[in-house]
């Protein structure tokens, strides 16, 4: 059964052209990673030193695992909880096949 875990990533204080040049591939790891449901939600703070993800996995394990495929994992310092729950206002649209 899936869990939902909340990561928290240090980010470095001042970004590298390294680190920069990775942004375009991490935002095409994490479209992905969103469309399959693996990331529930995805923010970065306006100072951009923390970054929070909400993640479904069915173990710690496999959120790292996660984590290890994001681009730019080896410049992030990962904190991960598990959640009790997590409650969001997404509206999924659901279409009619009439």
């Amino acid at each position: 059964m899936k869990k939902s875990f909340m990561v928290e990533f240090e980010l470095p204080e001042e970004l590298s052209d390294d680190f920069l040049a990775l942004i375009p591939e991490q935002r095409e790891v994490v479209d992905r990673l969103m469309t399959q449901g693996k990331i529930r939600s995805y923010a970065l703070s306006l100072d951009r030193s923390v970054l929070w993800v909400v993640m479904e996995a069915v173990s710690e394990f496999e959120v790292m695992e996660i984590i290890a495929s994001m681009p730019l994992c080896d410049f992030m310092h990962p904190y991960v909880s598990e959640l009790m729950y997590h409650n969001s206002t997404e509206v999924y649209h659901q279409f009619s096949l009439n």
